[in-house]
């Protein structure tokens, strides 16, 4: 490391810190910092305030405890190939870049291994996942890089809906909302059998000078008849992964259920706790169950001892196997309406790592005592067989709570339900204490028919029951990460950023012009954001504020690196609850498989941190594909089920603004539909975007996010998920001329179903993904 010279007792300048900064290669923070300036204890809060003003005066970048100076690059990123040097080198710009904050994207110039499988080699359009590093100016260009995976070959054909001609040709009806009204014609001998209303994958060619563009079927992938069709759209549009190949479902049938007498594992017999495993009605694998007991140790009064049991992944899916290589390559189940694309395939996820009542099941458990204030005192980790004692569903552990009691949960009220309700009470005191970001999004849940299209849409109503699973999870998830972090085992964390700098004063702006203060000093945390939250909580502007706050926090993900978690204001945290649909997890297994000594199938030695930072970036990409096919098939279903009702009135609110118009979110069924601002009324609209607003040039006339509105569905478009609206409300009346002002950093339609701490936990409805 780059020590500066004669800074021994002092605190460096802010030139002295951008210097080193500058000349540091690798994670540079406050610790490295000090260490190199031989700062005192005593004097690193200083430091840490110089740093937090370097970082507002806009000088350094912050990501988790890392500083750079804006606009440089981490060392692994998502990067799309655009063209070569006269040299032929690749050159490669990163996937997301804030150009409004830092000017043009940085080049990378690709290095290019001499030996590769044709299958290997990246060519222009590829995105790519590229580990970076800084060489120096060459040629204008700063970073080098190595190619670690193909993420995404460029698109040359289009996905959409086939339509039979008279001439024995047809059309082909796009399901890219972008490009909605844009058909594309297919010729007489181009349309490869595909017969009325198939799901078609169609190779583009040039226009003629006259009519639409021309394809050719290159493939039929579905009937738009059948059901699962909807899904069946996002799943092909996003490459997800639905059949798993030969070998892999070879290797699940031939798994046999795990027992005590396997020589290389282990495994205590705890078959005799009654571990019980609560869930929504509807799902089908069971891969957590739970227990609580009062802690008879006089020197824990109050106490308890929770235990938490999950399924033993890791004993049937061992690094490298073709079950292992499939699971990193899905990253997780990917969870439709309609059906589920698992990780793995059913014999290992609703069969062997189900923890079915009365069965025999392999677990890792983790016995966590927490004390009357819900702290947790310490923990250890067992690998075990186990036996549920019975499956319950949210509502009816509930229910038995409440009074309301049925022939299952009858018998285990007081040993069992009764127990861990108590738990979970003190646990409840410990989370007001830590504070974590208390968000308050519906979600709503679409239920269908049996044909597959939409019955009706619900906002299930989060019960004690949901919130007592929840809270144990993340209790056994801070567990595990700091069980890896004490022996020192190479782990993947799932952490959670601090809001960045522009998206916060964007939000301190926008809250200040509804008289709502945001603090300007002092370090940033949920606290922060719970006190205007709390000070909204049941009046009209409630939603409106938990949007724009959800909207200004940074994305959770996946990295080998830990900067905490900023949504439940955790110091570190990983997943471990999930392993059958989270690859994330597995890995945590398997590192805690090899911390403990507890069998021969734990994380290789070959899995260092740079390693495990490529596979979280791929996980994290998954992840956020499988939240976009998600949205995206909500919204086709929705359009589907309101097709119909073209002409109907419905009550919404303003979800986003934009320069072209308005995204309406409906109260009845949640969907999304826009509003163009070409028929918003008699006058021009204009955009303001300092106050997420449009405004009539000429009577001051306002919509603003978040105001109530009703709207009249003029058009839908099923197979893009699209619903197009006319106002039907008056806006706010104003006086003066409207014109955007100074720009803001919060997006404005909703990209995102859910970031940071509000996704979802478990994914299998009622339990959040954290």
């Amino acid at each position: 490391m780059n020590k500066p010279p004669q800074y021994t007792s002092t605190l460096p300048s802010k030139a002295d810190i951008l210097a080193f900064i500058a000349k540091t290669p690798g994670k540079v923070g406050t610790r490295e910092i000090a260490r190199a300036f031989g700062l005192k204890n005593e004097m690193r809060a200083e430091l840490k305030r110089m740093l937090r003003d370097l970082a507002d005066e806009g000088a350094v970048e912050r990501k988790g405890k890392k500083l750079h100076h804006p606009g440089a690059l981490a060392s692994t990123v998502l990067a799309d190939i655009m063209s070569r040097d006269r040299d032929g080198d690749f050159i490669a710009v990163p996937d997301e870049w804030d150009e409004e904050a830092h000017g043009a994207a940085p080049k990378i110039r690709i290095h290019t291994p001499h030996k590769m499988k044709p299958s290997e080699a990246a060519g222009i359009g590829d995105k790519i996942l590229v580990r970076v590093e800084e060489t120096g100016d060459e040629g204008g260009i700063r970073y080098r890089g190595r190619v670690i995976k193909i993420v995404e070959r460029p698109k040359h054909r289009v996905l959409g809906i086939f339509h039979k001609t008279p001439n024995g040709g047809g059309r082909l009806e796009p399901v890219d909302k972008k490009m909605l009204g844009r058909e594309l014609s297919i010729p007489q001998g181009a349309t490869g059998d595909a017969e009325e209303g198939d799901l078609v994958a169609v190779e583009t060619s040039r226009p003629s000078r006259f009519g639409l563009p021309n394809g050719r079927v290159v493939e039929r992938l579905g009937s738009m008849a059948s059901e699962k069709a909807v899904s069946l759209i996002a799943i092909h549009a996003h490459s997800i992964p639905s059949v798993f190949r030969g070998d892999t479902l070879r290797e699940a049938e031939a798994a046999r259920p795990a027992t005590m007498a396997h020589r290389q594992e282990s495994r205590e017999d705890w078959r005799k706790l009654p571990l019980i495993t609560i869930d929504p009605p509807d799902a089908k694998d069971h891969d957590d169950a739970v227990h609580a007991e009062p802690d008879e140790d006089p020197a824990n009064k109050g106490g308890f001892i929770i235990t938490v049991a999950i399924a033993d992944v890791a004993h049937y899916v061992t690094p490298g196997s073709a079950l292992d290589r499939e699971a990193l390559v899905r990253g997780n189940s990917v969870y439709f309406p309609d059906r589920v694309v698992p990780m793995l395939p059913e014999r290992i996820s609703n069969d062997l790592c189900s923890l079915k009542p009365h069965e025999d099941r392999a677990a890792l458990a983790v016995r966590m005592i927490i004390g009357a204030d819900g702290r947790k005192r310490s923990h250890t980790f067992h690998r075990i067989m186990m036996r549920s004692a019975a499956k319950l569903a949210y509502e009816q552990a509930q229910f038995a709570i409440d009074g309301r009691l049925d022939d299952t949960t009858g018998p285990l009220l007081e040993p069992i339900i009764k127990p861990l309700y108590a738990a979970y009470e003190a646990l409840v005191r410990a989370r007001g204490e830590r504070q974590p970001l208390d968000l308050d999004i519906p979600e709503r849940k679409i239920l269908l028919k049996a044909d597959g299209t939409v019955d009706r849409v619900v906002v299930p109503e989060r019960q004690d029951a949901n919130k007592l699973i929840e809270e144990m999870m993340i209790l056994a998830n801070v567990a595990a990460a700091e069980t890896l972090e004490k022996a020192r085992i190479p782990l993947i964390y799932r952490v959670h950023d601090e809001p960045g700098i522009e998206k916060i004063n964007a939000l301190r702006e926008f809250l200040a012009s509804l008289q709502i203060p945001l603090a300007k000093s002092g370090a940033l945390r949920p606290e922060n954001f719970n006190r205007i939250l709390a000070q909204v909580k049941g009046g009209e502007r409630e939603q409106l504020i938990n949007d724009v706050v959800l909207r200004s926090q940074a994305q959770a993900e996946y990295a080998s690196e830990n900067y905490g978690h900023f949504g439940l204001n955790l110091r570190r945290y990983a997943h471990f609850t999930s392993p059958i649909r989270r690859y994330a997890d597995l890995i945590v297994h398997r590192g805690l498989i090899r911390a403990l000594k507890l069998g021969s199938d734990g994380l290789p030695d070959s899995f260092t941190v740079p390693v495990l930072a490529e596979i979280g970036a791929e996980i994290s990409a998954t992840e956020r594909r499988a939240m976009l096919a998600e949205r995206e098939t909500k919204d086709r279903l929705i359009a589907h089920f309101l097709a119909d009702r073209i002409g109907a009135s419905f009550e919404g609110r303003v979800a986003g603004v934009h320069r072209a118009g308005l995204f309406v979110k409906l109260s009845e069924t949640g969907a999304d539909g826009f509003v163009p601002a070409r028929t918003m009324g008699d006058e021009y609209f204009a955009f303001d975007e300092a106050n997420h607003s449009m405004v009539g040039q000429r009577s001051g006339e306002t919509y603003r996010l978040g105001d109530a509105v009703t709207v009249k569905l003029v058009e839908a478009a099923p197979i893009a998920g699209a619903l197009r609206f006319e106002l039907l409300s008056a806006g706010r009346q104003g006086t003066g001329k409207g014109r955007g002002t100074k720009k803001s950093h919060l997006p404005n339609p909703p990209k995102r179903p859910m970031r940071g701490p509000a996704s979802r936990h478990r994914g299998k409805g009622g339990k959040k993904r954290k």
